[in-house]
């Protein structure tokens, strides 16, 4: 049948014909800028030598962490939550790389002026959002080595984060307590005076310059092992330095510093989604917190460079909000390794500590293969995508890599690293259930609430730290939901059970640690 239309009724369905076309053609566009725009931002925090009980969401009372605690309590907190490593070279590999540490033998603690031991050929975490349109930066402590081992500190320093897949990077080499003592953005060295060039140097001093060992009297802070080397800010460190000293860091102002470069950042690139690294130096050594938190907790200087990192991650979340971003960022919250007090200087942190559990109800702590080495402070926080909720499943910061790429829609996965999203955002409790952790180039085994460490020959205790590095000449077995604090060794009266565990172990690990029928139990 022929429909007959007047020019009058022509013209008017041709205006709502196009109206119609126009209206689709818009909401086409707006929902493709809308879908753009709910790719969130990243954020990870990273503490340093932060405790799993050094948070008064975990109990602690002797310092307060107010912002830590709200983002905690608003977002998925894991009781079980993981570093690879007890100690911060290699979790921060393995946090980058989703690789185990123990897989790159160079990935232990470096000194200053260690090469680069990230492939640039390798997939790394920032890479992988690169590829899904993310903007990239590092703002805080590296020490995963710069350039090829042998850096001229004057020129560019290459490769590093840059090569690795950061668009930018704003760094300490480094530690804290190590040479060289400048920040490095983008592989040159911040306020470098060329007629006063930097020379580093970690096997012997240079002629006529001041140690902490030959010269006490110019030190306002005293070493106890290990730091006695250049003087910087009065303060000795590890490794010799020469030269640069328009360039050198304020130690005091280090945590202003760091966070004003993140605000900043974050106020720059807010209109597209970033990716930003946020490793805080707080609370390793040394203890430098800025004289206005000064007391501020019952702790010494280590309780209030805790509490300065606390007002450091409410100041992020301030900015978050006051730029309109808060509701599309994904922070996620957690530490390199367990605690320590006394970790090369006199600070009185140790002497102050009183009835402070850093560990929480762990046993070791940093260096250590007992549980307080690895199991650490980690939450996840997204306002309005993440409900408030608690997790006993374990999880590791080797997953982050496969777990953001689910997130972005990435097929980026690797062989150590698992996809966890769902559990990370608190829509299920599936998480690993087996782990291989590691401390000092030492290897152990979590599966389930088990808990195996292989025969280490050594020290049972770190003198200098006064930590229980978890050392012994026989295998050892616990079952932490039934001893969190690992008193009873149960290898002897299990000894099925520590078959399976050391059958699953050498199947990842790839090596074999002897024949337990051959070892003498204890």
């Amino acid at each position: 049948m022929e429909l007959q239309l007047n020019n009058g009724t022509t013209m008017l369905l041709k205006f709502k014909f196009t109206g119609l076309f126009l209206f689709f053609t818009l909401c086409f566009i707006s929902c493709n800028k809308k879908e753009t725009q709910i790719k969130p931002n990243i954020i990870i925090v990273y503490m340093d030598d932060l405790g799993y009980g050094d948070v008064s969401y975990n109990g602690a009372s002797k310092l307060q962490t107010p912002n830590m605690d709200a983002m905690a309590m608003a977002g998925m907190r894991f009781n079980n939550g993981y570093a690879t490593s007890a100690t911060c070279t290699p979790s921060r590999y393995a946090l980058l790389t989703g690789v185990y540490p123990w897989r790159e033998k160079r990935a232990k603690i470096l000194a200053g002026t260690a090469p680069l031991i990230i492939g640039t050929d390798q997939m790394t975490l920032p890479k992988m959002l690169k590829q899904e349109g993310y903007q990239t930066a590092i703002i805080g402590k590296w020490h995963l080595g710069l350039g090829n081992g042998n850096v001229n500190w004057n020129q560019l320093v290459s490769p590093g984060p840059n090569q690795v897949g950061f668009d930018y990077s704003y760094i300490l080499a480094a530690t804290q307590d190590r040479v060289p003592t400048v920040y490095i953005e983008d592989g040159n060295v911040v306020g470098l005076d060329p007629n006063d060039p930097i020379e580093v140097n970690y096997q012997k001093n240079f002629e006529g310059e001041p140690t902490g060992l030959e010269n006490p009297e110019l030190l306002t802070m005293k070493w106890h092992h290990g730091h006695n080397s250049s003087i910087v800010n009065g303060i000795p460190r590890i490794g010799f330095m020469k030269g640069g000293d328009a360039a050198k860091w304020s130690d005091i102002d280090m945590a202003d510093h760091f966070l004003n470069g993140i605000q900043k950042y974050i106020k720059t690139r807010k209109d597209k989604p970033f990716f930003l690294y946020y490793p805080m130096q707080q609370p390793h050594v040394p203890r430098t917190p800025h004289p206005r938190f000064e007391g501020l907790s019952e702790l010494g200087p280590r309780g209030d460079a805790i509490v300065e990192a606390d007002w450091c991650l409410g100041e992020l979340k301030n900015t978050l909000e006051a730029e309109g971003i808060l509701e599309n960022t994904l922070i996620i919250f957690s530490s390199d390794n367990g605690p320590v007090l006394n970790d090369g200087y006199y600070d009185d942190s140790d002497v102050k500590n009183g009835d402070h559990l850093p560990s929480g109800p762990y046993r070791g702590g940093k260096y250590s293969l007992f549980e307080a080495g690895t199991h650490v402070p980690f939450f996840t926080y997204w306002k309005g995508k993440i409900q408030p909720g608690v997790s006993d499943s374990m999880v590791s910061q080797l997953d982050f890599l496969s777990s953001l790429a689910q997130l972005v829609g990435s097929d980026v996965r690797t062989e150590d690293s698992l996809p966890l999203l769902e559990l990370l955002m608190g829509q299920s409790d599936e998480g690993r259930n087996e782990m291989v952790i590691e401390a000092t180039s030492r290897t152990a085994f979590k599966k389930g609430d088990w808990v195996m460490i292989p025969p280490y020959e050594g020290p049972a205790l770190n003198d200098k730290v006064q930590i229980e590095l978890g050392n012994n000449i026989n295998f050892q077995l616990y079952n932490l939901a039934e001893d969190v604090g690992q008193q009873n060794n149960l290898a002897a009266l299990n000894p099925e059970k520590l078959q399976e565990m050391l059958i699953a172990f050498e199947a990842i690990r790839g090596e074999d640690y002897g024949k337990i029928e051959k070892l003498e139990l204890k």
